[in-house]
């Protein structure tokens, strides 16, 4: 296969796929004109809803391709699970109802303003994200990867995106924006789901230990 097609236009998560998709010789790329197109509407309250959402509507305008479209975020048990589906527009005033997303400083300094004074024990968290195949509009499969860890008090690292510089993974002792591309996705949430893909689609012999990340 020349290549994966994945609907967005976030370029903090083609590195990501990116970087889980390298090791095994296979190259991901956007959805040719995706900021052309209209946006499909992310009205679910789960992130498999929205990413059956995004993989339905957008594998419309890749005829013959098999694309895939996620939905992710992070669950911070303080929170009660927030930001959740709103992560990317959380910092909005009401989040559910944002019609953009909002700055990642933004969202991370209302996620701090909310933990504040929390102990580190309280500050448990996990990425999680769902991964979505469709084909012409029609569904094929779902994957979900999460990885848990905890939320700092403040950033550490300036590589990825998001809530990267808050998320500390333990069984590394560093944040995600403390990683590379290709060392990120061993142990992602988004890693995780794309090995899940792989496996599934045949392009490599992945065992179920190799969609877990490694301790």
């Amino acid at each position: 296969m020349a290549g994966i097609v994945i609907a967005t236009s976030n370029a903090g998560k083609l590195r990501d796929f990116s970087g889980a998709a390298k090791a095994y010789g296979i190259q991901v790329r956007g959805l040719p004109g995706f900021s052309a197109l209209p946006a499909a509407i992310e009205d679910g309250i789960s992130f498999e809803a929205n990413a059956r959402k995004k993989a339905e509507f957008y594998s419309r305008f890749a005829p013959g391709e098999l694309l895939l479209a996620d939905d992710s975020g992070v669950e911070i048990d303080a929170l009660q699970g927030a930001p959740g589906v709103h992560s990317a527009r959380y910092a909005a005033a009401a989040p559910h109802q944002a019609e953009s997303n909002t700055q990642d400083e933004e969202n991370n300094a209302r996620v701090l303003r909310e933990l504040k004074g929390l102990p580190p024990e309280q500050r448990t968290a996990r990425f999680v994200c769902v991964l979505a195949a469709a084909r012409e509009g029609a569904m094929a499969a779902i994957f979900r990867g999460e990885a848990e860890g905890f939320i700092l008090d403040e950033s550490r690292g300036s590589g990825g995106f998001g809530y990267d510089p808050l998320f500390y993974f333990p069984a590394i002792q560093k944040t995600f924006a403390e990683l590379a591309p290709e060392e990120k996705a061993r142990y992602s949430h988004r890693g995780i789901a794309f090995r899940k893909f792989l496996e599934w689609y045949g392009l490599e012999n992945l065992t179920d230990a190799d969609c877990r990340p490694s301790p």
